[in-house]
């Protein structure tokens, strides 16, 4: 994976959140990349805005890849192309192909759901709001408030990016699910699930009292007339 992005020539961070195993090792070997490294496992969030706090010392627009495998980073071309000439946007790579026999449930179920609460707490209605293959605007990312500091974190900055007039949009990207796969993922279904509800009923929650808040507002002003 980071041989093959380490082929578009553009920086490369790499994020070691706490790893026990042989990762450190093997980052460590490869010549050409800036290794990020937190002593104990804090979130994906965390590792996300690690990355990007780096990369904003250097440019205005950070690219997120998973290292799970399921991507190609050549796809990091098409999600460049998608963004609108001097538009400060936020680009989702919409996976093709989710319906495969090899896909996991966890991963259709937990896609669908997604899409529609991210929807409902007032974030855009997209086809897949949990891709972790993106290219995110900085510095505007690191000021959007997100509270997540793990698998949630790419569910409300959608929601919050909409929300400060951010445009969100998606793009199509390939996605690698093989049978019998060797692929890893710290993606647990029903404590993810748990936090990914509590996440968005936060959301909820702050979107209704925002909704009220300018309801009252307007009352008022009418009032005063």
């Amino acid at each position: 994976m980071i041989l093959q992005a380490l082929a578009l020539e553009i920086p490369i961070y790499v994020v070691d959140d706490g790893s026990t195993d042989r990762t450190s090792e093997i980052v460590d070997s490869i010549s050409g990349i800036t290794v990020l490294r937190h002593k104990l496992n804090l979130g994906k969030g965390a590792a996300l805005l690690s990355g990007f706090a780096a990369a904003a010392k250097k440019s205005k627009w950070a690219i997120s890849i998973d290292a799970d495998g399921q991507h190609n980073p050549v796809d990091a071309l098409k999600l460049i192309q998608a963004i609108p000439t001097a538009q400060r946007c936020l680009i989702v790579g919409k996976r093709e192909g989710m319906g495969g026999i090899n896909v996991p449930w966890t991963s259709k179920f937990g896609r669908k759901f997604s899409n529609f609460w991210v929807w409902v707490s007032g974030g855009p209605l997209l086809m897949d709001s949990q891709s972790g293959f993106r290219v995110y605007p900085l510095p505007e990312s690191l000021s959007l408030g997100v509270k997540s500091r793990r698998f949630q974190f790419e569910v409300e900055v959608i929601v919050k990016a909409k929300q400060q007039h951010i445009p969100v949009y998606e793009a199509p990207i390939q996605v690698v699910y093989q049978k019998g796969s060797a692929r890893v993922s710290h993606f647990h279904p029903w404590k993810d699930f748990l936090r990914n509800s509590a996440t968005f009923s936060r959301l909820i929650i702050n979107r209704i009292f925002k909704g009220l808040c300018r309801f009252g507002h307007s009352l008022f002003i009418i009032k005063g007339k």
